[in-house]
């Protein structure tokens, strides 16, 4: 994935040491249920919540309502250096509906894309599912399981990227291993992902102010010196025109900070630590033009089920992640994933195994680091060590979402393997038309189920 989060800067009001707890808004973490499953038909509910990431929140001075952070700016008396900057600057409170167009109605989640509020307009929205603390992130493995959900993404136009994925972030948001984080999970710190994104405000406790520089194309982000990686497994990329399934591996355990070579940036993409590019089903990408769009066989006009399934080598929790199946159900039908259609390509292929993956690249003559940094097995090795469940709106100021759902890169001819991705213009997805022209689009998850193979769905 390309992914480069929008993000809200605030001009409100706070107070208290670390990266410090505001008091100024109540902190009320919507509550959201999910099922866990045992066997067909045999699912508990469970009553749990959600939780914005720390980077939308109002980051203010500890002693009165100074922002600490303006647009894409440091205040710099406040935040001279990172240890500093942790110390006089706290995280408030949200308020999830009116600031950030976020809504939960018992198993729902609705993310909404562009949010005018009582100060600010807020732009995407990143959140997590807590555990039954309401203190730590929910954490899944889901060796020899599945995962499921519902999702309509009908209002999500080109562009526009409604996802649904797993990091390996620490459950406690980094609070046990970095005593200047006071706020952990419960204020959604800790994020990381593959792309080892420098625009995280907060890194391991301290505040990413070294070498900060405010993006040249988003008034609302910048990037610090230091990137923030782990493991990540992307169950569902998409908007209305197209999706993605993709796992991407690291070659270190767990979040961890990086800097210089190791975050893989510009040129140096393949010389980090993380596969960023990842191994990804796109139907479309795959050679499938009519299997999911609008009137497709999965049709994105309407609701649809998301089933996910994680196989291992010996059809057992303690085995080896062997391979990532996919199917659908729509209408109270179930919808088998598609088959590939690319020259070079077993056409038997319709899921993500390790040969796959080598003869998707080889095909598409792209740089195979998902082999080089372990493949499925060391995506089942996150799994094992626990992931934490992520669900966000977003658009790209970095690639538009072209590589999701137009043609990617736009140096290559689109006849070319791999080049087209979906339907969209090439000229789609520039953020601020997309911002003006689809303020009012909606991603909404629900009915979200995990267990054993077949008892989901």
């Amino acid at each position: 994935m390309f992914r480069s989060i929008v993000l809200l800067s605030l001009s409100c009001f706070s107070i208290v040491y670390g990266q410090q707890v505001g008091t100024l808004t109540a902190e009320t973490h919507p509550k959201l249920s999910v099922q866990q499953c045992t066997s067909k038909n045999n699912c508990q509910t469970q009553q749990r919540s959600i939780v914005l990431d720390s980077n939308w929140r109002w980051l203010h001075s500890t002693s009165g309502s100074n922002n600490c952070y303006t647009g894409n700016t440091w205040d710099t008396s406040l935040c001279p250096d990172p240890a500093t900057c942790a110390k006089n600057c706290a995280l408030d409170g949200a308020d999830y509906a009116g600031t950030y167009g976020i809504t939960t109605s018992g198993n729902q989640l609705s993310l909404k894309f562009v949010t005018h509020g009582q100060y600010s307009t807020n732009i995407g929205s990143r959140v997590y599912l807590l555990d039954a603390s309401d203190a730590k992130y929910q954490q899944f493995n889901l060796k020899n399981q599945e995962f499921t959900f519902d999702i309509d993404m009908s209002k999500l136009p080109c562009g526009l990227n409604g996802a649904l994925y797993f990091v390996e972030m620490d459950a406690d948001g980094g609070l046990s291993r970095f005593p200047t984080n006071k706020v952990g999970a419960k204020y959604g710190t800790g994020y990381c992902d593959t792309q080892c994104p420098h625009d995280i405000k907060f890194i391991n406790g301290e505040a990413n102010v070294l070498g900060w520089k405010g993006s040249d194309n988003d008034p609302n982000a910048g990037s610090g010196q230091y990137g923030t990686c782990c493991n990540e497994m992307d169950i569902w990329e998409a908007n209305s025109m197209g999706a993605a399934v993709t796992p991407h591996v690291c070659s270190v355990q767990g979040q961890t900070r990086c800097s210089g070579n190791d975050c893989g940036d510009g040129d140096n993409r393949y010389g980090g630590i993380c596969d960023k590019d990842g191994c990804d089903f796109n139907s479309w990408r795959m050679g499938d033009q009519t299997f999911l769009g609008p009137g497709k066989t999965v049709d994105t006009t309407k609701k649809f089920t998301v089933v996910t399934q994680f196989l291992t080598s010996n059809n057992q929790t303690s085995g080896t992640l062997s391979e990532i199946r996919r199917l659908y159900v729509q209408n109270g039908k179930v919808i088998a994933n598609s088959k590939t259609k690319i020259s070079g390509i077993n056409t038997a292929y319709d899921s993500i195994t390790d040969a796959f993956c080598n003869a998707q690249k080889t095909a598409f003559g792209d740089n195979n680091s998902f082999e080089k940094l372990g493949g499925l097995k060391q995506m089942g090795a996150s799994f094992d060590k626990g992931m934490s469940l992520v669900m966000s709106i977003w658009d790209d100021h970095e690639a538009k979402m072209l590589w999701l759902d137009s043609q990617y890169p736009l140096n290559k001819d689109a006849s070319q393997p791999g080049i087209s991705r979906g339907p969209c213009a090439q000229t789609s997805g520039e953020p601020k038309d997309v911002e003006s022209q689809s303020p009012d689009a909606t991603v909404v998850f629900s009915n979200i189920k995990y267990g054993p193979i077949g008892s989901t769905y």
